[in-house]
């Protein structure tokens, strides 16, 4: 390794950000395949973190595949193949970061709905339809509604017939019910926010069963901007109480999704 890496600052996870700095290192070629990482106790002292620390950074490694620990010889590094796609997401309970997790369900949701009209059969429908009556059976008994609007959408895109759509959706959905969970929270607040949803909602199925392909695109991207539009209208009192709590589980890990 050419230089010294340097110590790390508080505030994000440790062994993160030691990882962080590894990988960069590993993908930008600064460390060779075959090469031998410093040791553990090395390692510690040059990011000023502890052993225990540097051991959970290298283990994320692993799990990449950047790296190969070999029994009685140390830690070597392993050619990179595709990046993952993860999420680094270290100040994802604001509310900036709740909004852009909603521009990313506007592009999806919206090409999913299209092709939920256009591949619809009357059983997609009919679960669509159930899936819509249970949102409003949850909030009918007190609950957020959360895991039914999720699976609402989910019944969209089994329409759609794409399971890599499916598989996408599935890996994004701990972002995605994060989200929505601040989203619904916040709806619930105003009634008229929580009556325009269930218009939406209504407009998205509604194409969907006519089969009219650039009248769901429309609905579903609507339902989106309205999303955000209901979120920047949030007062401060909302995201210094609720709304951070409930994004919390944004920053879960997660397993990375290769392309």
């Amino acid at each position: 390794m050419s230089s010294p890496f340097s110590a790390i600052k508080p505030g994000i996870k440790l062994s993160d950000q030691v990882a962080s700095a590894l990988e960069a290192e590993i993908r930008a070629g600064r460390i060779q395949a075959a090469q031998k990482l410093p040791t553990e106790a090395a390692l510690a002292q040059q990011f000023q973190v502890s052993r225990t620390v540097v051991r959970e950074a290298v283990s994320r490694l692993k799990s990449l595949g950047l790296v190969d620990s070999r029994q009685g010889s140390g830690v070597y590094v392993q050619a990179p193949g595709i990046e993952p796609l993860h999420f680094d997401l270290p100040h994802s309970a604001s509310r900036e970061a709740v909004m852009q997790i909603v521009e990313v369900r506007k592009a999806l949701e919206s090409e999913v709905a299209e092709l939920a009209a256009q591949r619809r059969n009357p059983g997609d429908v009919a679960a669509i339809r159930h899936a819509m009556r249970q949102i409003a059976q949850a909030v009918q008994t007190g609950r957020d509604g959360v895991e039914e609007d999720v699976l609402f959408h989910r019944a969209i895109a089994r329409a759609a017939g794409n399971p890599f759509m499916i598989s996408t959706l599935d890996y994004l959905a701990q972002f995605l019910k994060g989200a929505t969970r601040v989203t619904r929270a916040n709806e619930a607040r105003r009634a008229d926010f929580a009556q325009a949803v269930t218009q939406e909602h209504e407009r998205i199925v509604q194409a969907i069963e006519a089969g009219d392909a650039p009248a769901a695109r429309h609905a579903a991207a609507e339902h989106m901007r309205n999303a955000l539009s209901r979120i920047a209208q949030a007062d401060p009192a909302f995201w210094a109480q609720d709304g951070e709590r409930l994004a919390q589980p944004l920053v879960q890990a997660s397993p990375p999704l290769l392309f």
